[in-house]
């Protein structure tokens, strides 16, 4: 009876030049090249940010659209991933700063997301997983909320202006109305950030800049965040503002944390979610990466946590990235049995980062077959 060699290869995206899902291809075809025989099950991974729809679509979730409101009122085009009662959600698919022309650190909002999570519920999701990351506001997720019902009110009664900078109007939220199918969900974020929602290392402080802040919209964008978490603890009973994470993704983490979300470890859930362990089972061998696997790397990244898996299930693991930072022990130590950069195959970075798929798939074909017959 022929034994087929199993492989699972469970890259992250190379930032800036290759998703996650074609970095599993090209590993993939490294692997057709340099083992015919062998069987590559394909579970692409993420940080819980970016990617996360992508990699619980290509474990065999279905894809699921819906048009929600952009972080600049504009109508986007958002996918969710659904398995069962399970619903994947991604931030960055309706209020990522990629959907923007031009920054808006004052007023993008998270309403998209709000209505994202109503069209998992409309599915009949009875678990929400949400992947924060890549966010344009830092609404501290108040337009979520207002999506799902809950009214967030200055002392006149009206709705607060959408965006960060309109918290500093609020005078109380009415829960009145919110969605009542929240009370008996499993509300679950993935995050790897430990930053309060206020303060010196909060959302606004610390990602505010990235997203095109100056020092007086920091200034002004973390106290209307102290305003809401008052107002949270005073009229939702949630006291979120000093919560390590709740200033993932500009605040919307305290918003998620105020419906009575959890939040939990990005790369963890994604591997839970596409079930990583399952395809570990008697496989001969896993490819990870990243673009850069270096001292981030150890810290909550995806290939790390993928290795720590592997090494548990007494699978040896195959790191391959656009540069490798990390020495021999650190690696060995971190469960990864060798690791290999694309400078191997082309030393000019320049063209790494113009051609990676045809590089990574050339990289792989050539290690490949010292990795297999240690």
């Amino acid at each position: 009876m022929l034994l087929v060699v199993r492989i699972v290869v469970a890259p992250d995206s190379f930032k800036g030049s290759l998703s996650a899902d074609r970095a599993a291809q090209a590993i993939a075809a490294g692997i057709a090249r340099a083992a015919p025989g062998a069987e590559p099950v394909l579970r692409p991974v993420a940080d819980g940010g970016e990617g996360t729809v992508a990699a619980a679509l290509r474990a065999g979730y279905a894809a699921r659209e819906a048009r929600v409101t952009g972080p600049d009122g504009r109508p986007v085009e958002a996918v969710l991933a659904l398995l069962g009662t399970t619903a994947v959600l991604e931030l960055a698919t309706a209020a990522g700063l990629g959907l923007l022309d031009r920054p808006a650190p004052l007023t993008a909002t998270t309403r998209g997301v709000g209505e994202l999570v109503r069209h998992a519920l409309d599915l009949g999701a009875q678990r929400i997983v949400l992947g924060i990351g890549g966010s344009a506001t830092t609404d501290g997720g108040a337009g979520m909320l207002q999506a799902l019902g809950l009214r967030l009110l200055d002392a006149r009664g009206v709705e607060v202006p959408p965006g960060g900078a309109g918290l500093a109007e609020l005078d109380r939220i009415d829960p009145a109305a919110s969605d009542p199918r929240l009370a008996g969900v499993e509300f679950v974020v993935a995050s790897d950030v430990d930053n309060p929602l206020t303060g010196p290392s909060g959302a606004a402080h610390v990602f505010g800049p990235q997203k095109g802040a100056s020092a007086d919209e920091v200034r002004v964008l973390d106290a209307a965040l102290s305003r809401y978490a008052a107002v949270l603890a005073r009229d939702l009973g949630a006291d979120v503002g000093a919560a390590p994470g709740a200033g993932g993704a500009g605040g919307t983490a305290a918003g998620a944390l105020a419906l009575g979300a959890r939040l939990v470890s990005g790369a963890g859930l994604v591997c839970d979610l596409v079930r990583l362990p399952d395809a570990l089972a008697g496989a001969a061998l896993v490819v990870t990466g990243e673009g850069s696997l270096d001292a981030q790397t150890l810290h909550g990244k995806a290939p790390a946590e993928v290795a720590r898996r592997a090494r548990e299930a007494g699978v040896p693991c195959l790191a391959v990235a656009g540069r490798v930072a990390l020495g021999a022990e650190e690696l060995a130590a971190a469960g990864f049995t060798s690791a290999h950069a694309l400078t191997e195959v082309e030393p000019d970075v320049a063209r790494c980062l113009a051609e990676p798929e045809r590089l990574l798939t050339e990289l792989v074909a050539r290690v490949l077959p010292g990795v297999t017959s240690a």
